[in-house]
């Protein structure tokens, strides 16, 4: 017997091809909102029922209930708000009571969204509810802060088309699918396992338990949209998985994909990843240990250990599901195996990696325990990352305007030219602003905004296996670590510090705006009147006031070497 949708029934938002034909018509007379990848798969999920039984993005009474008590106004438990962000300013006739057409990145229109409630956003208010912290160092805090519009827009949607997804079509299911090829397959009982990462052993092993404590098959249902979570592209992820399927007893495991983007919310989101395991069809949920909780910058984790298995747990019963709360996963070595933390025998030698140690292996070409992962996945993983030498990489040059960034920068990328091995791109500060940037004022949102597009840019040189030699300003940490992340999936990012004093800086102002700013004339100007947060760790920190640029520059080649970059 199937197991009911979250709150009684699946809630399909697709109009009839008749309706849909009716609203493209009229959406030539609709204001139109372009969505993020975020809003785009959180409108998949509420179209296709994955967030039964919502009807739509959330009015400001569901969403003040859910951040206060985790229950929507009419007291069902809900934990997360799920609200599509909008400014009233970049988006003219986003009112109340009006109809707006949602269409994707491209121009798409994939649903129409009938406005009922327009509210600004208490953005401090909502990540301390939400995420228990107002620190930007939290990958979910830092996108609410930097990356969400200032208003929430709600009401009920029709959904016209379901996003597009062009790749690994097959493997792309709704719940309403789901549900029908496990009744064909007569699968009565599922256990859902939730993952924005490769699954090597000891997941594998931990999902195996799983099936045994509940007597069930398995649904290896990871994200699609990782976004704020995932280490590795998408593409290299789904491929992992594909090579792990003939791991599992023939015909117990199912592979689907969900785009959904994480929150990293801890306890929280471990119930609303719960609830959507339902809506999927799953009788059975995995809770880990660290369900949903990002690392701080100290290498802990955000939330108490067990936090997600606890909530999940005193939930269980509304939830309407069951929780497997599943105990860490080590290497017993005596026995070659992969055991529960607590069933390892006093005094027996154990091997563990997280996540993070792997993949400093993995960028490093270091070698990988066999006990680690199998051989398939990691064949998967290695020809995502080659050897160092092989790897593209960027050079962020981050410091104090006059400190000498740009001088060693246009140094180096004449060196890179002249040895001729791979493609470089010079990304300068000025160069930017005059090409990619140049609507952009000087503000602390316009200049962060500046420098997470020249982040994007060298991401992407970064990924072909080219050089970016990056060299802004970046007064804000965390900014850089999010470009640090973002750039580290695809290969080596090497920050580099010039440290030059405040003082030389000044002394060599050629454009004459330290003096401006002092007078005044330039508000919010780095150094004097707006802060510097120098790096804590960059790879390479050069203070130029007594070397010359070519001896700077040496310094990052000297690098560069040494960790492998310029080998052969």
């Amino acid at each position: 017997m199937t197991i009911e949708a979250y709150g009684g029934s699946l809630i399909d938002l697709i109009v009839d091809p008749e309706r849909g034909a009716d609203l493209r018509k009229r959406s030539r007379e609709f204001p139109s909102l372009m969505l993020s990848q975020t809003a785009v798969s959180d409108l998949g999920l509420l179209m296709n029922g994955g967030f039964s039984p919502l009807r739509g993005f959330m009015c400001r009474e569901d969403y003040e209930s859910v951040l206060s008590r985790m229950r929507l106004s009419n007291g069902m438990l809900w934990p997360l708000p799920i609200c599509l962000d909008a400014d009233p300013k970049k988006n003219p006739g986003i009112e109340q009571g009006r109809t707006i057409a949602l269409r994707d990145p491209e121009g798409f229109m994939l649903a129409a969204l009938h406005v009922q409630d327009m509210w600004p956003i208490d953005k401090e208010r909502e990540a301390e509810l939400v995420f228990g912290t107002g620190d930007p160092a939290h990958p979910g805090v830092f996108h609410l802060m930097h990356r969400v519009a200032t208003h929430y827009v709600g009401g009920t949607i029709e959904g016209i088309q379901l996003p597009i997804h062009s790749a690994f079509k097959s493997h792309h299911h709704g719940p309403k699918e789901l549900r029908s090829l496990f009744r064909k397959l007569g699968w009565r009982r599922i256990v859902g396992f939730h993952t924005c990462h490769p699954v090597h052993r000891s997941q594998y092993a931990m999902t195996l338990l799983a099936m045994e404590r509940a007597r069930a098959n398995l649904l290896i249902h990871p994200v699609t949209h990782g976004g704020l979570a995932a280490d590795i592209d998408n593409f290299t992820r789904i491929h992992c998985y594909l090579a792990l399927q003939r791991h599992y007893p023939a015909s117990m495991m199912q592979l689907s994909l969900l785009p959904y983007a994480m929150r990293l919310a801890g306890a929280r989101e471990a119930l609303l990843h719960a609830i959507i395991r339902r809506n999927f069809g799953c009788t059975h949920f995995i809770v880990g240990p660290h369900h949903a909780s990002p690392l701080s910058t100290d290498g802990r984790f955000f939330y108490e250990k067990d936090a997600g298995q606890i909530a999940a747990l005193a939930h269980q019963q509304e939830l309407g599901i069951e929780i497997l709360d599943m105990d860490e996963m080590v290497y017993l070595v005596e026995e070659d195996r992969h055991v529960q933390r607590t069933k390892v025998p006093v005094d027996a030698p154990t091997r563990s990696m997280n996540d993070e140690q792997f993949m400093d292996r993995l960028r490093n070409s270091r070698t990988v325990p066999k006990w680690y992962s199998f051989p398939e996945v990691l064949d998967v993983l290695r020809t995502a990352y080659p050897p160092r030498h092989r790897q593209g990489f960027t050079i962020f040059c981050t410091g104090l305007s006059g400190a000498g960034k740009s001088t060693i920068a246009k140094i180096l990328y004449a060196r890179f030219q002249e040895m001729g091995r791979r493609p470089v791109s010079l990304l300068d500060g000025d160069i930017v602003r005059q090409n990619l940037s140049s609507e952009l004022g000087f503000s602390r949102e316009h200049r962060d905004i500046n420098v997470r597009r020249i982040g994007f840019v060298a991401s992407e040189i970064t990924k072909n296996r080219g050089i970016a030699i990056c060299a802004p300003i970046a007064p804000y940490a965390a900014t850089r670590n999010q470009i640090r992340s973002l750039i580290s999936r695809y290969g080596g990012f090497i920050e580099v510090y010039v440290s030059t004093p405040l003082e030389v800086c000044e002394m060599r102002d050629r454009k004459g705006l330290y003096a401006k700013a002092r007078a005044g004339l330039i508000p919010e100007f780095t150094g004097i009147s707006d802060p510097y947060e120098p790096p804590q760790s960059p790879e390479v920190m050069i203070d130029t006031t007594e070397i010359t640029p070519d001896e700077a520059a040496q310094e990052v080649l000297l690098y560069l070497e040494r960790a492998g970059y310029a080998r052969e």
